[in-house]
């Protein structure tokens, strides 16, 4: 007896079938686990968005002494085991004031002598050091070591000037020397000024007033 042609017909379609529902699913699962990993996992753009570059030291040091009535010198003595060498400088202004950074790296903690001088002269050599301005405040730090015994790079930038600042017109680096470390400050005037240290890193700061002296 034959089997009837419809039975037949019913049995091969689904054999066929059969294939085309699997490949589907694969499919389907394949789609569904790219969509889970695409909202579950973290790509190069979410990483680069959570990473944010080092900020720059905080400048702005609220407990600044006030400024002198005068411009005589100040100075400070450096902790015993000072070493440390000028790393970079950075020149800003500030209500009432500008501002001069000498940021530092090394061990202890630096000294120093900041005071008007009728001129300036590189250390070791006596050589005159150009500056623009009317009057010249130099900055010495002392407990300063040269960058083979720190193992800090030291600043090479040439003289430092600011659109922004009053009083200071010009800061020039000058050298390391037998232990000191100096720059200059050009400014309109002799202006009452501060001196103090940040921490983290460490910096020693000078804030020339606007304000004449």
């Amino acid at each position: 007896m034959s089997i009837p042609s419809r039975p037949v017909a019913a049995v091969l379609s689904l054999l066929l079938a059969g294939p085309i529902l699997l490949a589907g699913c694969a499919e389907q699962g394949t789609s569904e686990a790219g969509s889970t990993s695409a909202a579950t996992g973290t790509s190069t753009e979410d990483v680069a968005s959570e990473t944010t570059a080092p900020s720059e030291p905080e400048d702005d040091g609220a407990d600044a002494p006030e400024f002198p009535a005068g411009t005589e010198g100040d100075a400070q003595a450096a902790s015993a085991d000072a070493s440390v060498t000028v790393s970079d400088i950075r020149i800003g202004a500030h209500d009432g004031f500008d501002r001069v950074v000498l940021e530092v790296g090394g061990t202890g903690v630096p000294g120093w002598d900041v005071r008007y001088v009728d001129a300036a002269s590189s250390q070791g050599s006596g050589n005159p050091v150009d500056v623009a301005g009317t009057a010249v405040l130099q900055v010495t730090l002392t407990g300063a070591g040269y960058p083979y015994d720190t193992g800090v790079e030291e600043y090479e930038g040439g003289p430092l000037t600011s659109a922004d600042t009053t009083v200071i017109g010009e800061v020039v680096w000058d050298a390391t020397y037998e232990g000191t470390s100096v720059a200059f400050i050009g400014t309109t005037g002799e202006h009452p000024f501060r001196v103090h240290a940040l921490e983290g890193p460490k910096r020693v700061v000078i804030d020339v007033a606007h304000t004449a002296g």
